[in-house]
């Protein structure tokens, strides 16, 4: 199968025209008509990813966050970024990302944090231009939990050993607003929904001032929140290799082993 059609397969869940004005999802390195055995998914694609990619006999690497962000002038090795991209080229495996178009989708990043904390009801937070595109997601716990134990158990499911988070003015957790990555931004949504608590990352020391003790604000890490985004691509893929073993060819994807948290806890 070539890089074309998996494209076009994974851009009717997740169409390019709704990443943000920032981005650079999509096809990054490499040709459209390459042929396909072997994807290698991963959050971020590291020196040590594409290595990885290189033993495996990758044709295609899937990442969350694109390789590229901005404009590149030159590409001598200089920076782990160049790197990346000049074994990707010499070993002729393609680069394909999935970044904030996954994220602002229904059945998206946020969708899959939601599916791991038991969530139901769980609507877009903040809608885009339909009911099922924009940022975040908020639902609702079957039964409301002792906040602490909630916390607790946000650490086992989302495998945090430190979450950092405002004091617990919610005795009860009900109503759980999400989003993956850094959704700071996503605040005053989560509060004017009502949420309990609102589970994201990056948010600076000043922010937490914002949650004005109506909300309990939870960043639990960039990483640790997108990680089970590597677990839904495959998922998305796996109609594509299942017609492709029907026909007795080899292809496979596989979730890379490297963990590429650049944050260490000591």
């Amino acid at each position: 199968m070539n890089i074309k059609k998996i494209i076009n397969h994974l851009e009717k869940v997740a169409p390019l025209n709704y990443q943000e004005s920032y981005d650079n999802s999509g096809l990054i390195v490499g040709s459209s008509d390459k042929e396909v055995k072997r994807i290698l998914i991963c959050l971020d694609i590291t020196e040590e990813v594409i290595d990885e990619a290189i033993g495996l006999k990758t044709d295609l690497i899937i990442s969350h966050h694109p390789i590229i962000f901005l404009g590149i002038r030159k590409i001598t090795g200089s920076t782990y970024v160049q790197r990346v991209i000049l074994k990707a080229i010499e070993k002729n495996i393609a680069l394909y990302a999935m970044h904030t178009n996954l994220d602002n989708v229904l059945k998206g990043v946020n969708a899959k944090i939601c599916e791991k904390l038991g969530l139901t009801k769980c609507k877009i937070l903040l809608p885009g231009d339909t009911r099922n595109t924009g940022a975040g997601m908020i639902g609702e716990l079957r039964s409301s939990t002792d906040s602490l134990q909630f916390i607790k158990k946000i650490k086992k499911i989302m495998k945090v050993g430190v979450i950092r988070h405002t004091e617990l003015v919610k005795k009860r957790i009900k109503r759980v607003a999400v989003c993956g990555g850094s959704g700071s931004f996503l605040l005053q949504d989560a509060i004017k929904k009502k949420a309990d608590i609102f589970i994201s990352a990056d948010f600076k020391y000043h922010q937490f001032f914002d949650s004005e003790n109506k909300i309990i604000i939870a960043d639990i890490g960039h990483y640790e929140s997108e990680q089970f985004t590597m677990e839904l691509v495959k998922e998305i893929l796996t109609p594509l290799a299942a017609v492709k073993r029907k026909k007795i060819v080899n292809f496979a994807a596989r979730i890379t082993n490297i963990n590429t948290n650049p944050i260490i806890y000591s």
